[in-house]
């Protein structure tokens, strides 16, 4: 249905489908979160830093193509860093190539800390997702949230 405004609302379906999207996907996060700062004393967000700069080559980034690959800003990652710095678990350093630019460096602590925190979260994301779909629903959401990135990447 369509309104005066040209707002296309969403239908029970449709409104069920992005609810379920929202609590789920917060939820999710949530326990992620939890069972990885009892486990390792380190939150999902941080985690997510040391997994990003470990998938890198030579575990290092720019801040603004961490703060891309993260879906984060710049100005909230900086703070992030500064945390994850201060604990040991990444060092920042200029770039040689851009003397304005800033990189990001996985530590050798930080690896320490991912390797032993990254089984708590493969069996979180297990348990709480991926054993819950067939492999056609994984396939499909696999797809179905690629779409959704590229559709937000071409708005920037």
């Amino acid at each position: 249905m369509t309104d005066d405004h040209g707002v296309r609302w969403l239908d029970g379906s449709e409104q069920h489908a992005w609810q379920a999207y929202i609590v789920a996907s917060l939820r999710l996060r949530q326990r992620l979160h939890r069972e990885l700062t009892e486990g390792h004393g380190i939150s999902l967000v941080d985690y997510e830093v040391l997994v990003c700069l470990d998938l890198l080559a030579d575990a290092t980034a720019r801040m603004s193509d961490l703060a891309s690959r993260l879906g984060s800003t710049k100005s909230r990652l900086s703070h992030q860093i500064s945390k994850l710095e201060a604990a040991g678990l990444v060092r920042r350093r200029a770039d040689p190539e851009d003397k304005r630019g800033v990189l990001t460096e996985l530590t050798d602590a930080g690896r320490g800390l991912l390797a032993e925190a990254a089984p708590t979260h493969v069996r979180g994301a297990r348990e709480h997702l991926i054993d819950l779909l067939t492999p056609q629903e994984q396939a499909t959401v696999g797809t179905v949230f690629t779409r959704v990135l590229e559709h937000l990447a071409d708005l920037e």
